[in-house]
């Protein structure tokens, strides 16, 4: 997920933002393993600084802070940046507001997370939310006034250690360097799972392209999928990415492991004329069934079908090749998109799955796109499930498939089997609990 995807040759909203996999059981359960974010509430009411920090402490966070301005918060910042990982800001504050807060945070050396809290609404939480898009603060999300254990358990929950976030850090790459890459056979596939939510069984993987660069290691799709479209390397690296993806995909169903594959393009492929005939092809040399094999094409870069990508959209699925339209709800024109393209699959954007029970703004954004989806024989899959209430949500919603780090981070083929034990184990706890 999160979110600044690309839609192409592998790359998905499922494989960013990073987020960690230990989810706690319950609000009230002690936090499992991972280390708790130090947290630094900013607040001009007295009773809120106590109130919050009295119930985070009883939730199992050990280090909590308060400051009664906006003012004094950042002075404690410049001064001491790496003291905090965490701050809970109030917006409507005396002489500094929220806002100005965080906008002069920006220019400091501060590199945590913040939850904004807010009594003006969530149409006023969520403005705030996309002023801030963009700056270098990493925006864990928005509350309303009062915060529940359970908003601010889900919140602190998606933190991460900058390590972790140090992932998603753009990197500037040259097209000689992708072709050269390409060549020398510096690519490599990571694979995210998708389960059943009815019964957690994984019924699936998503193909994420990665680059081991010689520079600078390991290589996210977001820094080189729209080079390698600008500079005409996107159908060597797309067809790379079905080939080893269908090879695995065989490999897999050869050892018992019936499941599907997805893998994503970018609207340059479906412009080339001989696209369609070219994945036909790659499926009958790997010696899998296109019923198998699942093409996923990012809402957002989707806009009106042209004839061409239109036609070969159509191509693939008389092939009986399913397609999914991915990050649903970020685009203009969705009710076209799925009036004009024959879609089997709808996966959600993560925006509007991640904390949705407690965000009463995208909730009915939810509710509606699942719907759509069970009104046009589609299946729906949660992209951006990132914690046990989202996962239970879902399920409630009745949603058909999930994907997210609450399930599995994207990962090396044989890292597989291990990670399907692991969660058939955590699956049978679920159920369980469910039950």
């Amino acid at each position: 997920m999160p979110h600044h995807h690309a839609a192409s040759a592998g790359v998905g909203s499922a494989d960013t933002p990073v987020s960690q996999d230990d989810v706690a059981a319950s609000v009230d359960s002690t936090l499992l393993s991972g280390s708790h974010p130090r947290i630094l509430i900013v607040d001009d009411d007295p009773f809120m600084l106590r109130t919050q920090s009295t119930m985070l402490k009883s939730m199992g966070y050990e280090t909590v802070d308060t400051a009664s301005s906006a003012e004094a918060a950042l002075v404690r910042l410049i001064r001491e940046p790496g003291s905090v990982q965490v701050i809970i800001c109030d917006l409507h504050m005396p002489r500094m507001d929220g806002i100005e807060f965080l906008q002069k945070l920006c220019d400091t050396a501060f590199c945590g997370g913040v939850i904004l809290l807010s009594g003006e609404g969530s149409h006023m939480l969520h403005a705030v939310q996309k002023l801030l898009q963009g700056s270098r603060l990493e925006i864990l999300g928005a509350i309303e006034k009062p915060a529940s254990r359970a908003e601010l358990h889900t919140l602190l929950e998606s933190w991460k250690p900058l390590s972790v976030r140090m992932e998603d850090c753009p990197i500037v790459v040259a097209a000689s360097e992708l072709h050269s890459a390409i060549s020398n056979r510096q690519l490599l596939l990571h694979y995210q799972p998708k389960v059943d939510l009815r019964t957690g069984e994984l019924v699936g993987m998503e193909a994420l392209v990665r680059w081991q660069h010689p520079v600078h290691g390991l290589v996210y799709p977001d820094n080189f999928i729209g080079v390698a479209e600008e500079c005409g390397a996107i159908e060597p690296l797309t067809a790379w990415v079905f080939d080893e993806a269908l090879g695995q995909l065989s490999r897999w169903h050869s050892q018992g492991r019936r499941i599907q594959m997805a893998v994503n393009v970018s609207m340059e492929n479906l412009r080339a004329p001989n696209f369609a005939s070219d994945v036909g092809a790659s499926v009958e040399i790997a010696g899998v069934a296109p019923q198998d094999v699942t093409l996923e094409i990012t809402e957002g870069r989707l806009m009106a079908p042209l004839p061409l990508p239109l036609e070969t959209l159509v191509r693939l699925r008389l092939q009986r090749f399913r397609l999914s339209i991915d990050d649903f709800g970020t685009g203009h024109s969705s009710l076209v998109q799925l009036r004009d393209v024959p879609f089997t699959e709808l996966k959600v954007d993560r925006g509007l799955v991640s904390g949705a029970r407690h965000n009463h703004l995208i909730r009915p954004m939810l509710d509606s796109s699942l719907s759509i989806a069970k009104q046009l024989s589609m299946q729906s899959v949660a992209e951006g499930v990132e914690t046990e209430d989202d996962w239970h949500l879902m399920r409630e919603l009745k949603c058909d498939f999930a994907q997210g780090y609450f399930i599995g981070r994207p990962m090396a083929s044989d890292q597989v089997g291990d990670w399907h034990e692991q969660w058939s184990a955590r699956n049978a706890e679920l159920l369980e609990r469910w039950n």
